[in-house]
């Protein structure tokens, strides 16, 4: 079983930035691929951005490609999400989630439980 727990999420001015964090809890965190999708009021859940275990390949939305920045530490079994020159429309809750897989594709079976991530001046 795959816990995720996301964390870094709070009010920030536009323009500014912030450091979103999910943390895994099994040993086998290395192999899987983490992806960062997001949900707006009245939207639907849309991927953000996503890392692969199998070379740290780096996927991103048009909307988020060159402010966003995926990362990850086996070590600390910790996915980042670096976001910067945020924007109102980027305002939603951001889940992390895995398809228990190498590659960023397929059914993503776990979910960690959100955080909200609100721009606004």
């Amino acid at each position: 079983q795959v816990h995720l727990v996301e964390s870094g999420g709070g009010l920030v001015q536009p323009g500014g930035s912030l450091r979103l964090s999910c943390a895994a809890s099994t040993f086998t965190f290395n192999y899987y691929a983490i992806g960062w999708f997001r949900q707006a009021p009245g939207k639907e859940r849309e991927g953000v951005s996503c890392i692969s275990s199998s070379d740290d390949s780096t996927y991103y939305a048009d909307s988020v490609k060159g402010r966003f920045t995926i990362s990850r530490d086996n070590s600390k079994n910790t996915i980042y999400l670096q976001m910067n020159s945020l924007k109102p429309e980027d305002t939603a809750v951001y889940y992390c989630a895995t398809p228990a897989s190498t590659f960023c594709r397929g059914e993503y079976a776990y979910w960690g439980q959100g955080t909200q991530v609100t721009v606004s001046s």
